[in-house]
């Protein structure tokens, strides 16, 4: 039987001298590049690395950052995250984001090729003043090669807390050919889904209305919580659902990080 990655990678972001900096501690090949801060000292972003390309069946991948206040970390990848066809085994990825600070993760796409086994969770957990933007988007089958998702499963739970107060959980399992694929109180035949939240101040009836205005019919957003924002997408593929996504990001965050505008990081441009 073929040998598994298994990796884990533990970020830790604080601030120093006004500048935000980060200790990290990595096992296996998951790594990140060095600090970067095209916005300043204040904002360190962080580009998360693994040198496999993908995630093959049998793999096991474990990602933590814990940022503390007045730090602010921003986390991505470098290209889409690939679920690799599995050989039998189940491939698990488990993210914890611990933020008493201001966290984003922005993580590009994920692609689930048919017949791959996938089990992800990530876990969001916020304390006293801290804030948080995040997304997660999913492509099940490389759409752009006409591969639909026929075969295989994919199963995620995300979950979001506030000072040991569970306000969003939700578990989402998907199997190849299965019925919500194509019904309409699923996924609506739109082989591409993804989600944002936004947790910071009490959002009010017209920050939510400025968000909703304008935005496609295949997406929506709710006010889950006084602090939290949840927001949903569909499409065809995966730049349409990210451009939804990332408008969303560039007016949301203003709001949550106290006036703070969005820069997109380079990465994201090549």
């Amino acid at each position: 039987m073929p040998s598994s990655w298994n990796a884990s990678l533990d970020l830790c972001y604080e601030a120093a001298a006004g500048r935000t900096v980060v200790a990290r501690r990595h096992d296996g090949p998951l790594q990140v590049q060095k600090a970067l801060y095209p916005e300043g000292d204040a904002v360190c972003h962080t580009i998360l690395v693994h040198p496999p390309g993908g995630i093959a069946g049998g793999d096991s991948l474990a990602i933590r950052a814990s940022c503390q206040p007045p730090a602010h970390a921003l986390l991505t990848t470098p290209g889409a995250t690939r679920w690799y066809k599995a050989d039998g085994r189940r491939a698990a990825q488990s993210v914890r984001l611990e933020v008493a600070g201001r966290l984003e993760w922005l993580p590009q796409e994920t692609i689930v090729f048919n017949q791959a086994l996938v089990g992800s969770t990530i876990d969001v957990v916020v304390a006293g003043a801290g804030s948080t933007i995040g997304w997660d988007v999913v492509a099940l089958g490389r759409t752009a090669a006409g591969e639909s998702f026929d075969a295989g499963e994919f199963v995620q739970t995300i979950r979001l807390e506030a000072d040991e107060e569970l306000l969003w959980s939700e578990r989402t399992r998907i199997v190849g050919t299965d019925p919500l694929l194509a019904s309409p109180v699923g996924l609506g035949g739109q082989p591409v889904f993804g989600c944002l939240w936004a947790f910071g101040p009490r959002w009010s009836d017209a920050d939510v209305e400025s968000l909703r205005d304008p935005l496609p019919p295949t997406a929506a957003i709710t006010r889950l919580a006084p602090r939290l924002l949840l927001a949903r997408a569909l499409g065809p593929g995966t730049a349409a659902v990210r451009e939804v996504l990332q408008t969303l990001w560039r007016k949301a965050r203003p709001l949550v990080f106290a006036g703070r505008a969005a820069i997109a990081p380079r990465i994201w441009a090549t």
